[in-house]
């Protein structure tokens, strides 16, 4: 016990130790990363012998999250909000199946895509599968809501999401830490296999108790500490905000609030309040990052009579993030821009490292593909890799989800594109790629599928990869044959052996394997300290 400057992630990961966590599962994604890296580093996490390895993928993880919830254990299963869609299947059905030990799934949500590829609000998701959610506005209420959460996922039976902001991920504040609880015993549940055996006239009935949990889930709610009614004199307007978006309103009334505001820290939405609130007040504005989660609920919760303001209406803005001065404007305050931001410092493309290996395989791909000057489409993935789509390099077609490379070439060589390559990252290749790759391998589609290997999880920070040392055996494995599978080395000195190698898979009509591999040059930097 005790007060510490926590990052939001951080506060969540030390809340999961000292409510007696046995295992965090998770896949590396910004701005998620740091819940499982502050628990892989936490000497009192080694100590009680907490699992704390990276997963293969979001999938995976929330399977193996659920394993331990099955045994009692509590669990902690974190992602960013793309990777929920990966681990959906099990995620609705979990909701389906319940829990018997604690769980509580994290989705760290992104918007105005500060690393992302879309802005998906994932509370969509925790309404779709009807389970609890709880959305902090500091990061105390993040360190209260895990170290509770358990408890609350036990009593109800159920998982909780917890959803969290950029923002909140990445920002420190104060927060106090609370008693050290023991981890659950091994424990197993009586009714198991009515359940978690999902057979259809199983699964009738536990959709049947996942409506009926509704009301418990919303008397929770409306007795949670994390929704909070603040009453105001000036009734003409009342506010709902949640999550973070409740410090941007709190700046805007620094000598407290002039109209009644109701703050949503936890889901289903706490009906009571909301109808206090309606009651009183002729106008609501809702703040909210993300989606109008909120706004559209209202209009089913109060009817058409009710005005509201938000993000529907262009009260605020419909994409990107909230901040200080969108609130301001949206309570019809004058906002004055003191300064503009120096052109030297407004937001520029990154681009890869010098000396990464990824440039010496696209110069060298390029090169080759003017022999297919029309023809040629390099389809590619999320990686640091991606960034082959920028100057100097402009060397891909595409960049859509995880694992999409190798599939959406597929597909172009069946449309009649020739050649059709992808570049691909290893963990990335683990992560999703290998069933595309199965798909190409049992219709002997003529694909050039680039794994370019850099040993790690290199876009997160450098975590360690599944696939290193094994990425060739994996491909033969799954059928590619063993002179299609090629290694070599990106380096300039290299250059004329790698086009050549490009060359000859290229030409190959059939499935073919060229692995690129050098060591990240700050993965190394990081585990090889120049010694002075």
């Amino acid at each position: 016990m005790g007060k510490h400057l926590f990052l939001g992630d951080e506060a969540i990961a030390q809340a999961a130790i000292d409510a007696g966590l046995s295992g965090v599962y998770a896949y590396p994604g910004t701005p998620s990363t740091e819940i499982t890296e502050y628990i892989q580093n936490a000497t009192e996490a080694k100590e009680k012998n907490i699992r704390s390895k990276w997963c293969v993928n979001e999938k995976t993880a929330m399977e193996a999250a659920l394993g331990m919830c099955y045994a009692g254990k509590r669990a902690l299963c974190c992602m960013k909000h793309v990777g929920l869609n990966v681990a959906a299947d099990c995620f609705m059905n979990a909701a389906m199946s319940g829990v018997h030990g604690g769980l509580i799934i994290v989705t760290a949500d992104d918007p105005s895509m500060h690393s992302s590829q879309n802005e998906q609000d994932n509370r969509v998701l925790g309404n779709f599968a009807m389970i609890p959610m709880l959305e902090p506005s500091c990061q105390q209420e993040a360190y209260d809501m895990v170290y509770n959460g358990f408890e609350l996922s036990e009593k109800t039976g159920y998982p909780l999401l917890l959803r969290i902001t950029t923002r909140m991920a990445h920002s420190r504040a104060t927060v106090e830490t609370r008693r050290k609880k023991e981890q659950n015993r091994l424990s197993f549940p009586q009714d198991g296999k009515q359940r978690f055996i999902l057979l259809p006239g199983i699964a009738r009935q536990r959709f049947k108790a996942l409506l009926k949990a509704q009301e418990t889930f919303t008397r929770e709610s409306e007795v949670s500490p994390y929704n909070v009614y603040f009453d105001a004199p000036d009734k003409r307007l009342g506010i709902i905000t949640t999550g973070i978006a409740f410090n941007y309103l709190s700046e805007n009334y620094p000598e407290g609030f002039e109209h009644p505001v109701l703050k949503i820290g936890q889901y289903p939405l706490p009906r009571k309040p909301i109808e206090r609130l309606a009651n009183a007040c002729g106008e609501i504005l809702v703040l909210e990052e993300g989606f109008p989660v909120v706004e559209e609920q209202l209009k089913g919760f109060l009817g058409r009579g009710l005005i509201l303001h938000g993000r529907l209406d262009q009260t605020l803005p419909r994409d990107g993030e909230l901040t200080p001065d969108s609130v301001g404007r949206a309570l019809g305050k004058s906002i004055v821009a003191y300064y503009d931001v120096p052109e030297i410092v407004k937001q520029r493309p990154p681009a890869l490292c010098a000396g990464c290996g990824h440039r010496d395989v696209y110069e060298a791909l390029n090169e080759v593909l003017k022999s297919y000057p029309d023809t040629a489409k390099v389809f590619s993935d999320i990686g640091c890799y991606t960034l082959g789509a920028l100057p100097p390099f402009h060397s891909i077609e595409s960049c859509i989800d995880m694992g999409a490379s190798i599939t959406m070439a597929k597909g172009a060589a069946e449309a009649g594109v020739f050649p059709a390559i992808c570049v691909i990252g290893d963990s990335t290749f683990t992560h999703s790629g290998m069933t595309g790759l199965l798909d190409c391998v049992n219709e002997q589609t003529p694909v050039t599928i680039i794994i370019s290997d850099n040993e790690t999880t290199a876009m997160t920070g450098g975590q360690n990869s599944a696939g290193t040392g094994r990425l060739e055996s994996i491909c033969r494995g799954l059928g590619v044959a063993e002179e299609h599978v090629r290694v070599m080395i990106p380096l300039k000195k290299n250059y004329e052996e790698m086009k050549g190698i490009l060359r000859e898979e290229i030409a190959y009509k059939g499935v073919s394997v060229v692995i690129p591999r050098r060591a990240c040059i700050q993965t190394l930097k990081r585990k090889h300290p120049v010694r002075k």
